[in-house]
């Protein structure tokens, strides 16, 4: 019996190698991949040395290798210039959360990782879970087109969202300052704030799973259909939980085979 699961296991991952093997997923000769330089969850470029590491490297360094060409991983500012680079032929792959707004100018992957998403507030706070934070009078901040403020600019009813500039310094003082009275962000990018707002509290529970997902340039229907596969070997094989564990951010999983559309913003 097990050899016989091995054998299949075999097949399949032959079958996806032979996909993504068929695709021009690198015309240029080099497989250019864009991510989110703010996302710890994808990757994160040590200032120091140069070194990159996370999920999203990985994967784009293990994609290269199957299809036999190098690699060139550069870091973006913002969700919207992923989605740009790609589109306009700069990049030929880019790692960005999907979230329904997105949608139309590139085609999305399916989902390959899930990104927890809550909210950090003063020490003093009265909000202690996410239920309490759309509360009159209160206001709730996320950085410009993270996946969470696009979702707070649909969901929130009583309380006012402030939209920040994604610069560490302004955030720090938002906070410490009472200016804003909570932070939406991922758990990683939280807990990392956390260490220059003392006395802050990250709250237990989530307001979603932002999933991750790979894009392509529209209508590319062949090289969307080889980064899915992909996507099931490394799945299928570990490699995808692997190189989550090595990443080592916090409130990060892999993905089941599904749709960004499955996860994400609650409206």
């Amino acid at each position: 019996m097990t050899h016989r699961l091995l054998a299949i296991l075999g097949l399949v991952l032959g079958c996806c190698s032979a996909a993504y093997g068929q695709a021009d997923l690198a015309p240029s000769g080099t497989l250019r991949a864009v991510y989110l330089a703010t996302n710890p969850a994808q990757a994160i470029r040590n200032a120091q040395t140069g070194e990159v590491r996370g999920p999203s490297y990985d994967l784009a360094q293990e994609l290269a290798k199957k299809i036999g060409k190098p690699l060139d991983f550069k870091p973006i500012a913002s969700p919207p210039a992923v989605i740009e680079a790609v589109k306009n032929g700069e990049a030929d792959i880019g790692f960005v959360a999907y979230e329904a707004t997105r949608v139309g100018t590139v085609e999305f992957s399916q989902t390959y990782m899930l990104v927890q998403q809550s909210f950090l507030v003063p020490g003093d706070s009265p909000i202690r879970a996410v239920a309490d934070v759309d509360r009159p009078g209160q206001k709730i901040s996320g950085t410009r087109a993270d996946s969470i403020t696009l979702c707070l600019k649909r969901m929130l009813k009583q309380a006012t969202l402030v939209e920040l500039d994604n610069n560490p310094e302004l955030i720090v003082k938002a906070l410490t300052g009472k200016e804003i009275d909570a932070l939406g962000a991922n758990r990683q990018r939280l807990t990392t704030l956390m260490r220059s707002v003392p006395g802050s509290r990250l709250l237990p529970d989530n307001f979603f799973n932002v999933p991750q997902n790979i894009v392509v340039p529209k209508d590319k229907l062949q090289v969307l259909a080889a980064v899915d596969a992909f996507i099931d070997e490394m799945r299928t094989s570990g490699f995808l939980r692997d190189a989550i564990a090595k990443g080592g951010a916090i409130g990060v999983e892999a993905a089941p085979k599904s749709p960004g559309s499955q996860h994400g913003c609650p409206g």
